[in-house]
């Protein structure tokens, strides 16, 4: 995986509406995997952190978590992925 991927990854990791299923199917990781990249490529503080965020109520990381009425992984407003920038206002 390069540095781009790598990235790309860890921003969708810390999006609380894009759930784990996502990134398998975008990269190939399964959940533990993302756990793995994220310890190994965070400080630990912030891995701390993100993990907190994941477990609460909060972060619908999971699709089982998620309202039936959510039926996207991305912003509305977010360009495809190749792009991935929301323009500035």
């Amino acid at each position: 995986m390069n540095e781009k991927d790598t990235d790309r990854v860890i921003e969708m990791a810390w999006e609380d509406r894009t759930p784990f299923e996502a990134i398998e199917i975008q990269f190939g990781l399964r959940q533990a995997d993302v756990i793995q990249l994220m310890r190994r490529e965070l400080k630990p503080g912030s891995f701390r952190l993100w993990r907190k965020r994941v477990n609460s109520g909060i972060s619908k990381k999971h699709l089982m978590k998620r309202s039936d009425d959510i039926t996207r992984f991305k912003c509305s407003r977010q360009r495809p992925i190749s792009n991935n920038k929301i323009s500035k206002r």
